[in-house]
């Protein structure tokens, strides 16, 4: 469906009945389907509900407002409904200051023609209708931006200054905002990490989309060193280009790692000990209880008591090395190895 054949609602506030007419003719011409309500004061369009409105057509000068004042009050009222000024000569150059004030075009009345009046609206509303969207994904933006439970923060790619940093990352490095705004990307690293930052940004920036450099060191305010994990993208940050950085902390996630390593050293140590050293006493005990079956309870050439410290020594050396498996096995405790 064009913009002919859809309903097109729209509120003239004009104060010169002449032209409106003028203005409302022109609708004619060129809108299939029309609304059109009109006012003549700023105070009576202020009454008017925008949600049934597709654009807005201003006056500059009406008999309760005009000028700045005029302007300011209409837009908003309009909030995101658009706002077409229509003026005469004597007023063109502040027409072209209210563009910068948020009016999404104006009209010379005195060059006005059905075809101009029908693009300018068409443009006005389109350009509103984009304009919104990118006001929403900024929205969006900024929501899981600040929302993240992840240090997130931008940094200019030439100055590498900070522009905006999250709530997580002012809760995790120890800086506020402000503070990071005076601060570059490098004052939160040692210095030994400056030129392997400058190197993987290099190295990266050819490459499309997400980028997972891998694990940097990280400096929090109160000057604890942590293990960092990156990932970012490029992004277009009030015109300048700029990194969109997540920072996950994996210190925690590192030192369960080594304490798990040096678990599994003394699991092996406990191995070889079950394998090896307890092997000795226990075959020495075996062969005692062998030999004793074996012999003649009667036979003078056995020392019973002889045999029986024998066994007796290789239990005690026996119960040690269970001992010292026991004092290790109860040594490891991930929390107290990190």
């Amino acid at each position: 469906m064009n913009e002919k054949e859809a309903l097109m609602r729209i509120l003239v506030i004009e104060d010169n009945m002449g032209d409106f007419l003028l203005i409302s003719e022109y609708l004619e011409e060129e809108f299939n389907y029309l609304e059109i309500e009109h006012t003549s004061t700023c105070k009576e369009a202020l009454t008017r509900d925008t949600s049934k409105y597709d654009v807005i057509l201003l006056d500059l000068s009406l008999p309760d407002r005009s000028g700045e004042e005029l302007v300011t009050e209409i837009l908003k009222f309009a909030g995101n409904i658009p706002v077409i000024v229509l003026t005469g000569y004597s007023d063109r150059n502040f027409a072209i200051k209210s563009i910068g004030m948020g009016t999404a075009d104006y009209l010379l009345k005195d060059e006005l023609k059905s075809d101009i009046l029908q693009k300018s609206i068409t443009y006005s509303i389109e350009r509103k209708k984009v304009f919104n969207q990118l006001e929403d994904s900024e929205k969006r933006y900024r929501e899981l931006f600040h929302l993240s439970p992840l240090p997130m923060y931008v940094f200019d790619k030439e100055t590498f200054k900070f522009l905006d940093v999250n709530r997580a990352a002012i809760s995790h490095y120890g800086y506020s905002k402000e503070e990071f705004l005076e601060m570059t990307v490098f004052d939160i690293r040692p210095e030994s990490e400056k030129d392997r930052v400058m190197e993987t940004i290099a190295q990266n920036e050819e490459l499309e989309g997400r980028k997972n450099p891998g694990v940097f060191k990280h400096l929090k305010k109160n000057g604890e060193q942590i293990d960092v994990e990156i990932s970012y993208n490029d992004l277009d940050f009030e015109g300048n280009p700029a990194l969109l950085v997540l920072a996950n902390d994996v210190t925690l996630k590192f030192q369960y790692i080594s304490a798990i390593e040096k678990q599994n050293e003394k699991l092996k140590e406990i191995a070889w000990i079950q394998s090896h050293v307890v092997r000795a006493p226990l075959a020495r005990l075996m062969g005692l209880v062998n030999l004793i079956n074996m012999t003649d309870d009667d036979d003078p050439d056995i020392d019973k008591k002889e045999m029986m410290q024998h066994i007796l020594n290789s239990t005690d050396e026996l119960d040690r090395i269970i001992r010292d498996i026991t004092n290790k096995t109860e040594q490891i405790n991930i929390d107290s190895l990190k």
